[in-house]
């Protein structure tokens, strides 16, 4: 009888139905980011895994069909640079984990104080989002960006790549001049507290000092760990270093006026690491330089004010199409948890740059395949192509513009809820009384 029902056993699991994460969407206009657009496209996913993207494909029939008749199927948007799991309410400092006292902060993960339960990941991930860079705050290096999805119970279902690169503000001096509402670089702030060039510089200078010298303190330190002296003791924040000094992390660094984005490109090439230019609204100014060190720009968020109030006013909109323009590769990101609810918003900064002169699959590019490209990720997702992760969306019609519906999401292949908190009280309240 045994032997019986061994032999019996593998025609039980062959008739078994495939999991969740396995499927065949048919018949759908496929954007793969990877080539041309697929009309009447199949896109076949096995174990989250995509195994089969085309036309007329052979589709095993053991897999769930999707009809895809009327929609189009785009891979999963990524938020390049956000604060998404940090931070719950803006007005509540214990909600908030973004940042620790100290200058030098480079051994913490920002994925380890991400709240996986939050409010606004389904809020973020309702418009198609489905993977973020969430990076930490800090005086100057503020820890570790985590590449993390947007779906999971716990944050080690959720990370991508938790040590992605690390993120530092660049010392910044204040030009003096007035920004817009009278601001330094802050819109509405009203530019109170501004301190004269001559303390700001050296403020600047104090500052780069004990930036480079904790880069050659790291770096000692890595010559002290490769002699192993009897009396070496490990350093958690000097170890952190050191695959940013090996060239295996890139650092991403926060330079938002011109004068910064040449100081964070002079710091590169002394200290000989990568960086990522992050925000950097005034990077059209420098786009010679930028191009020159193949350096990846994260621009920040484009529906705000100018920097200064003598800028032009389309200076946000339009230089994502001066950087693609120059063949610099970049990408989006919302940045402040603050806003909290903005990463949402990321598609829409997208139609914005096409507004203003950037082509439409550069800006789908931007925060799909370019997003992954500048993270390291980009075997994993970022289009949709064999051995991927399946993070796909289905929309019936352009994602880039507000009336579209994101109509299904998957994560790793897996189906992801759409109801979320604003969802469900928008229905509560349009059925009062």
């Amino acid at each position: 009888m045994r032997s019986i029902l061994f032999a019996l056993m593998p025609v039980v699991l062959a008739a078994a139905p495939a999991a969740d994460d396995s499927f065949v969407i048919k018949g759908a206009t496929v954007h793969s980011m990877a080539g041309p657009e697929i009309q009447n496209g199949s896109v076949i996913v096995r174990n989250g895994k995509i195994i089969g993207v085309g036309k007329n494909l052979s589709v095993p029939k053991d897999l769930k069909v999707i009809d895809g008749k009327g929609m189009h199927v785009y891979p999963g948007m990524v938020d390049a640079a956000t604060e998404v799991g940090l931070i719950e309410v803006n007005s509540v400092r214990e909600t908030q984990d973004l940042a620790e006292i100290g200058k030098f902060n480079p051994q913490l993960v920002a994925l380890t104080a991400v709240n996986p339960s939050s409010e606004h990941i389904p809020v973020t991930r309702f418009n198609g989002i489905t993977t973020v860079a969430t990076m930490p705050e800090g005086q100057l290096i503020g820890g570790h960006v985590s590449l993390m999805h947007l779906d999971g119970w716990t944050t080690d279902e959720m990370g991508l790549k938790p040590r992605a690169g690390l993120h530092m503000r660049m010392p910044t001096i204040q030009s003096g001049r007035g920004g817009f509402a009278g601001s330094d670089g802050d819109p509405g702030s009203g530019g109170a507290g501004r301190s004269s060039f001559a303390e700001s510089k050296r403020t600047f200078d104090k500052e780069m000092a004990e930036v480079n010298e904790f880069f050659e303190s790291a770096r000692r330190y890595k010559q002290a760990k490769d002699t192993k002296p009897a009396d070496f003791k490990p350093d958690l924040k000097l170890e952190a270093m050191l695959p940013v000094l090996e060239g295996k992390e890139p650092i991403m660094v926060t330079a938002i006026r011109e004068r910064e984005i040449r100081e964070a490109i002079a710091f590169s090439d002394k200290q000989k690491v990568k960086i990522i230019l992050c925000d950097a609204p005034e990077a059209y100014k420098v786009i010679q330089e930028i191009k020159s060190h193949n350096i990846p720009v994260i621009l920040g968020p484009m529906l705000s004010l100018p920097l200064n109030e003598d800028s032009p006013y389309d200076e946000s909109y339009s230089t994502p199409a001066d950087l693609q323009k120059a063949g610099i590769l970049f990408s989006l990101g919302t940045l402040s948890g603050k806003a909290n609810l903005a990463s949402r918003n990321l598609p829409y900064q997208a139609g914005q740059a096409v507004a203003f002169g950037l082509p439409h699959d550069d800006a789908m590019k931007a925060i799909t395949k370019n997003a992954a490209e500048i993270w390291g990720v980009s075997d994993q997702i970022g289009t949709i192509e064999e051995g991927k992760w399946a993070d796909l969306m289905m929309t019936d019609g352009d994602p880039l513009e507000a009336q579209t519906q994101i109509r299904k999401l998957f994560i790793k292949g897996k189906p992801v809820d759409l109801s979320n908190k604003q969802k469900d009280l928008y229905k509560k309240y349009l059925n009062r009384p």
